[in-house]
């Protein structure tokens, strides 16, 4: 796989069970990459421990006056270096192949997952903790398996060296193969503790980005109650946090730097002094010395491998388990379905609480709890994020059917729709069957005043369909917000759209304008409203009110009104005390009132 070819058309099913089994299965599924940074690794690093002995040819040559072989130490010194030239650049070229489509393909798997879990993922993750896996996390997860490779031409290296050494001259051979082990294993014990506090800082910073995550979604709220400061207050204690653990985190390392550099010395001052008892015995040649004393000299770069790979996999193991943690998330029911794909049209039927929508008509659910609501409009899209009996759309089980034939048959509108950034026309751009315009939808959702504002926002774009929205609709009001994505989802033109309170946002005239508009764009299509508001409901052509997760009645509005208290209640909001109180009196007054917002809107 090269960079060009991204992204992966299948990205795996990756081995989630554990943090190092997802990174020894990235590893296992770039083989191929993995081989050539380790072909190009050894020839690099081969050429760097070839080095020395060019220069030991080379000044023994001098010594011994001897033009041909200063000339052969010359020549072998030139290919050294170019194989040297060749052998690093190619194994950057490959290093940095690795690493980038390592994390493409884990930000693919990733961005996978959250499709599939859709809003259950932010249910059981963190938002903070899902931006944090997709960004940081990656790139480490992606510098771990970049630097195997690398870690294992260098560990080839040094062995063949040290081998060397022992065959070329065993009496200070013998004293790099015992320093060199010594070295690259002295920092073992420190690397516990390293990783510890690499984890410390890892969850706090994790914490303090859910918490600015937080802040900047509430922002607006925030001011409107004067606790932007108090928010900001604790995002600044729990930066100071994350500092603190980043600089004991770093004096760690540190140390282990420090050791890196301190013992290769020691054991060049080691080998130096041997070597010259051994020269002034006339046991080794000035040559051989030299050889010996460059080799051990330029071995400290292949060692310093040993304290990346250390570090890498201290980051990019707690990485790899928080990226497991997201991938092994799995919803109630197969997104594969057992059924071929089909697409089914008719009623839609819940077993569990009885509710039947009816084809070609507006149907709207009255529910008195909005977490029952909302978690029964996720139902009837199948594949819910938690067990349960499926709902059927003309006798076929959505559940059995695969995510996106589904997910065609019905659209689920959740009750906080989010707006990408962009422009209005990418916003618009969705699948769709191409019966519904855009400008039809953004008329039956009564988007003009929010196209003006997009306008007036947007200085370098007369044509409305270009206007920026910026992240998450932030700009705009959440009335504006919500009426955007409500024309969204009617360009789709799904055979049956559920909206989970489409209007919550917007004031009682749009609104009423909102419901004629939806009503004739979805003539003849199947369309589920849950709902409260009078003006919805008196536009609907059935109501159906729920109480303890069962149908309690079906209807028209206004007879629900009259005949059912408890439908009434919820409806106006009244306790159980002032039903008693007001009792049929009240019917005349909510109905009049009705007629009159009716007749203004």
């Amino acid at each position: 796989m090269q960079i060009q070819d991204l992204p992966y058309a299948d990205p795996g099913v990756p081995d989630a069970r554990s943090g190092p089994r997802f990174l020894w299965w990235l590893f296992r599924n770039q083989l191929g990459g993995q081989l050539k940074s380790l072909a190009w690794g050894l020839l690099h690093f081969a050429s760097v421990a070839a080095l020395p002995f060019c220069v030991g040819v080379a000044v023994q040559a001098v010594v011994d006056r001897s033009g041909t072989r200063l000339a052969l130490a010359g020549g072998l010194l030139a290919l050294v270096c170019v194989t040297n030239a060749v052998g690093d650049t190619f194994l950057h070229r490959t290093a940095i192949t690795n690493w980038i489509t390592a994390a493409a393909r884990v930000q693919q798997l990733l961005a996978r997952k959250a499709a599939q879990l859709g809003s259950a993922l932010t249910r059981r993750v963190a938002a903070g903790e899902v931006v944090a896996v997709s960004t940081g996390d990656v790139e480490k997860i992606g510098w771990f398996v970049e630097a195997l490779s690398r870690f294992t031409a260098a560990l080839v290296t040094i062995v063949l060296v040290c081998v060397g050494l022992l065959v070329y001259q065993p009496a200070l051979g013998v004293v790099v193969a015992v320093g060199l082990p010594v070295l690259a294993l002295a920092v073992l014990p420190l690397l516990p503790r390293a990783t510890r506090r690499a984890d410390t800082q890892r969850e706090k910073a994790g914490r303090a980005t859910e918490l600015a995550s937080d802040t900047v979604a509430g922002l607006r709220v925030l001011r409107g109650i004067g606790g932007e400061e108090l928010f900001l207050d604790r995002y600044r204690s729990a930066s100071q946090e994350v500092r603190h653990a980043a600089v004991r985190s770093a004096r760690m390392w540190s140390l282990i730097s420090a050791i890196q550099v301190l013992l290769p010395g020691l054991l060049l001052i080691a080998v130096v002094w041997h070597g010259v008892q051994l020269a002034r015995q006339g046991r080794i040649t000035v040559g051989e010395l030299v050889t010996v004393y460059s080799s051990v000299m330029v071995l400290t770069y292949p060692l310093r491998h040993f304290e990346e790979i250390a570090m890498a996999y201290s980051f990019s193991r707690p990485s790899a388990k928080r990226a497991a943690g997201v991938l092994s998330l799995e919803r109630a029911t197969d997104t594969a379905g057992s059924r071929a794909a089909e697409a089914p049209a008719g009623d839609l039927y819940d077993p569990d609480t009885g509710l039947l929508a009816t084809p070609g008509r507006l149907t709207a659910v009255v529910c008195g709890d909005p977490d029952a609501a909302g978690r029964l409009a996720e139902r009837l899209g199948g594949h819910p994020s938690q067990e349960g009996t499926s709902v059927l759309l003309g006798g076929v089980p959505l559940d059995e059917l695969p995510l996106d034939s589904a997910r065609t048959a019905v659209l689920v509108q959740d009750k906080d729709p989010v707006l990408l950034s962009g422009s209005l026309r990418e916003l618009l751009d969705v699948p769709a069957s191409g019966a519904v315009e855009p400008r039809e939808a953004l008329a039956a959702a009564q988007c003009d005043d929010v196209l003006a504002a997009l306008v007036q926002g947007s200085l370098d774009a007369a044509d409305p369909m270009d206007a920026r929205i910026t992240e998450r609709g932030r700009s705009l009001s959440g009335g504006q917000r919500q009426r955007l994505a409500l024309a969204r989802s009617l360009i789709t033109d799904p055979e049956v759209l559920v909206l989970d309170e489409p209007t919550s946002a917007v004031d009682s005239h749009t609104e009423a304008r909102i419901a004629e508009g939806v009503r004739e764009l979805r003539a003849g299509r199947t369309t589920v409203v849950f709902t409260s508001s009078p003006l919805l409901l008196d536009r609907s052509d059935r109501v159906v009110f729920l109480h303890d997760g069962e149908v309690a009645a079906v209807g028209a509005h206004r007879e629900l009104v009259r005949t059912e208290p408890r439908y009434r209640a919820v409806v106006t909001r009244e306790t159980e005390d002032e039903a008693a109180l007001n009792g049929e009196a009240d019917l005349t007054d909510v109905l009049a009132e009705l007629e009159e917002i009716e007749e203004k809107a």
